[in-house]
């Protein structure tokens, strides 16, 4: 018998996502030891949990392990595409053709103060296929121009290993400038 295709065999990552949070996290896809252990950035090399709770962005700082927690720190998580994939490069268009949208009409419902895509990679096809931008914008990490209701868009370098420009300082800088925002939204 013949083994199940890999992203067959593997199951998508529920959504942490509810009314009223501060933050949703937004990644490209799960990865397959995510999908496993049903846990967000849950491969050992990703570097999300380190760089997030060096940034301050959750107190008490949180691991894969208790990820789960951060909604009752007002933090949620989605992915732009639901099907777990060894890598990016496993991904077709075709997949954030149709994950954009949806991934749309949750922020639209959930409605949170700031949606934080970790890459720009995922941003860039939201911006194609959820906010009909067919140019290939040039995007910069931080704040952008466009919104999804009252839910303010911002960016952070990839966590990802495979991510290896910025170092672990740089990306706890970048979700640093996240906590920021979060501060100054709060205060508005």
């Amino acid at each position: 018998m013949r083994p199940a295709k890999l992203d067959e065999a593997l199951a998508p990552l529920p959504d942490l996502l509810q009314s009223g949070l501060d933050i949703v996290f937004v990644g490209i896809n799960p990865g397959v030891e995510s999908s496993r252990q049903r846990r967000y950035f849950a491969h050992p090399r990703n570097r999300f949990w380190d760089a997030a709770n060096k940034g301050g962005v959750f107190a008490p700082p949180l691991s894969a392990e208790t990820g789960h927690l951060a909604v009752e720190q007002g933090i949620g998580f989605t992915d732009i595409v639901k099907r777990p994939t060894p890598g990016l490069s496993d991904l077709k268009l075709s997949d954030f053709r149709e994950g954009a949208p949806v991934l749309l009409r949750k922020l639209e419902e959930a409605s949170p103060v700031i949606a934080c895509f970790n890459g720009i990679t995922p941003f860039q096809h939201f911006l194609r296929f959820a906010l009909d931008n067919q140019e290939k914008p040039k995007v910069a990490p931080g704040v952008q121009v466009q919104t999804v209701g009252r839910t303010k868009l911002f960016v952070v370098p990839s966590p990802s290993p495979a991510n290896a420009a910025f170092s672990l300082d740089t990306l706890a800088g970048w979700y640093g400038k996240l906590v920021a925002l979060r501060g100054q939204l709060r205060d508005e």
